[in-house]
């Protein structure tokens, strides 16, 4: 320690009597001012709405949604956040309901007050919160959900997933120009999801030379498919596309496969999860999926994601994971491009968006809509790997209005 000079100066004080005097005054401003000022805290968080099911029929595509959702929220806020402001995700349970989702969209707008939203959700809950969203002009992004209608609420309403028809067209030229097949059996689900893909597939069927032999349709309910798997065997089809999620698909892949149909089964997005081989186990293997998640992808954003989300969450990523994932990471690029909380200004910026992440590069058209390519996979000793990438812009263009 310096010593202090003590040599006496006018009025009989030390240097360092006056040294210590003005440090001693300079703390008493310093103190002041913090107390005028009232405490120091930090800046408020982003609150970042998030509807979800989390108990029901779609708990599991809930549960990895939300990891997924927060594994993003971890990572930007390790990072510093956006503008130096941390992000929170406020979740509510939506049971994959119509009916629940209403009072969860109005209270994640006038009570939590977030600045944006994001469906971890299906179809029918996401179209109804969607109009709700844009009735507030509170950006609002759908993960996964594949409706059309959900974008055509408004233009504050973003999917950063295929809508149906463009998955369905992508099953069409995966059908008949990769796989060489002409005769299809599809089997159709009797929801928005179901319909929707089997619009798009019979769209495009004549384009790639594909004949539509017949079609099945079955409830959301139904596990036992004897009717209709002793009908498919008969019409002896190249080639199966069947519209389902993996509680539905895994039943109906194995009493095909029981049957002896060792025909391909062509699903998509919603038999993306570890839960369809292990119901389906055995019969899964050969199973093909058009969907957004490359397993074997090289890009650093996909690989990152697919070793993070299975350390986090104990169990491999699927197709809703990195869903959830984009979406947030999609809003946190709008937010920083944005420099503020102003809808007006985010909704321009995702509006604008070019971002890499783990689905792929994503953009939207003036409805709304990703434009990115579709990524096939193929169930190979009990996972999920790559098959092949359709990347036809105009085949998946989506609707603009």
């Amino acid at each position: 320690m310096a010593a202090i000079d003590a040599e006496p100066v006018q009025g009989g004080a030390t240097q360092g009597d006056r040294d210590m005097r003005s440090h001693a005054l300079i703390a008493l401003a310093v103190t002041a001012a913090m107390a005028a000022a009232g405490p120091v805290t930090a800046a408020e968080p982003i609150r970042i709405g998030f509807n979800v099911p989390l108990t029901g029929f779609a708990a599991a595509d809930g549960a990895s949604a939300k990891n997924g959702a927060e594994l993003a929220v971890e990572q930007i806020n390790a990072a510093g956040g956006v503008g130096g402001r941390m992000l929170e995700l406020v979740s509510y349970d939506d049971q994959a309901s119509p009916k629940e989702v209403v009072p969860i969209a109005n209270k994640l707008i006038e009570q939590d007050k977030v600045t944006a939203a994001i469906s971890g959700s299906y179809s029918a809950p996401t179209r109804a919160a969607a109009s709700i969203f844009q009735s507030a002009k509170v950006p609002y992004i759908s993960a996964y959900a594949i409706h059309p209608d959900i974008t055509r609420a408004g233009d504050y309403v973003f999917r950063t997933s295929f809508m149906g028809e463009v998955q369905g067209r992508a099953g069409a030229k995966l059908v008949g120009d990769i796989l060489k097949k002409k005769r299809v059996v599809m089997i159709t689900l009797q929801n928005d999801f179901g319909k929707s893909l089997a619009d798009g597939f019979k769209e495009a069927a004549g384009t790639f030379g594909v004949e539509v032999v017949a079609e099945y349709e079955y409830s959301i309910k139904d596990r036992q498919f004897g009717p209709i798997v002793t009908r498919v065997k008969a019409d002896a089809p190249e080639v199966i596309y069947a519209s389902g999620y993996f509680f539905t698909a895994g039943p109906l892949v194995s009493q095909l496969r029981a049957a002896g149909i060792d025909v391909p089964v062509i699903g998509q997005e919603g038999y993306d999860s570890q839960k369809f081989i292990e119901i389906a186990g055995a019969a899964s293997e050969g199973v093909i999926i058009t969907t957004s998640l490359d397993r074997d992808s090289k890009d650093p954003e996909a690989r990152d994601f697919i070793a993070a989300f299975e350390k986090k969450a104990g169990y491999p990523a699927d197709m809703v994971a990195a869903s959830g994932h984009t979406a947030v990471k999609v809003l946190a690029a709008a937010l920083g491009a944005a420099g503020s909380t102003d809808p007006q200004a985010i909704r321009d910026a995702i509006a604008k968006s070019h971002v890499k992440a783990s689905t792929g590069t994503i953009s939207f058209n003036g409805l709304g809509e990703v434009e990115k390519d579709v990524q096939v996979q193929i169930v190979r000793d009990g996972r999920w790997h790559h098959f092949a990438v359709i990347d036809d812009r105009k085949l998946l263009a989506a609707p603009t209005n």
